[in-house]
């Protein structure tokens, strides 16, 4: 009795956690992968210059970016500059962003947020983490979005719903909170690999890694994702 006593004790014991140094080899297998497999990947929003991305990332939350490009078109050809945003009524901002939900408070974003790019930056967008999270309805994430993908600055590891169900199920962090996922990951790449490792998570969260049923048998990185959360 005393023998199985110690022996169910030894099974019960919980595993260390993953050392700083294993996480690093696992998150750069994972670079690995990504960098093969969605080389080209890019983000999804679609814009032709830093305002417009900003504007688009705006209007991306709680929405997805399929229906924000079937907005954007039009939105971009009334609405030029950030003075043009700026002056808009707010009806017909409104009823024009109005199928990517919470359009009143997304309309009342825009509008703010370019009458500070006119009255603080000559309306442009400003290439610094601290001026951009000052903007009305530009967060962190925002920010990072802007800076990473219209300037080639890595600010930050943008993370979304893909990057952290990926993130978390690939043993990369075992936090829920954006923040410290963020923290996380920045511990674990390089840099310069901060812009492209958002983009190709993404990509494979929309394509392989999907929310529900994930895709393992068709996944390149099947052989060493612990699968965290993933239910046989």
């Amino acid at each position: 009795m005393a023998a199985r006593g110690i022996k169910s004790a030894a099974r019960a014991t919980p595993k260390k956690p993953a050392s700083l140094a294993a996480r690093k080899r696992l998150a750069a297998n994972v670079v690995e992968h990504l960098a093969t497999d969605y080389g080209d990947a890019e983000c999804a929003l679609r814009f032709a210059n830093p305002l417009e991305l900003l504007v688009a990332t705006i209007l991306s939350a709680q929405c997805t970016d399929v229906r924000v490009n079937m907005v954007t078109p039009d939105l971009f050809r009334r609405y030029r500059s950030a003075a043009d945003f700026a002056d808009a009524k707010p009806a017909d901002l409104e009823r024009a962003i109005q199928s990517t939900g919470f359009f009143r408070n997304k309309a009342k974003n825009i509008r703010a947020c370019c009458r500070q790019l006119v009255e603080r930056h000559s309306g442009e967008v400003p290439q610094d983490l601290d001026a951009l999270v000052q903007l009305p309805g530009v967060g962190r994430k925002t920010a990072s979005v802007v800076l990473g993908t219209a300037f080639g600055i890595a600010s930050g590891v943008v993370v979304d719903t893909h990057v952290t169900r990926l993130s978390q199920r690939l043993g990369l962090t075992k936090a829920k909170d954006a923040v410290k996922i963020e923290r996380d990951l920045i511990a674990l790449l390089p840099r310069e690999q901060w812009i492209d490792f958002s983009h190709r998570m993404i990509h494979h969260g929309r394509q392989v890694c999907v929310a529900r049923k994930p895709r393992c048998d068709d996944c390149s990185m099947l052989s060493f994702c612990p699968r965290v959360g993933v239910k046989n």
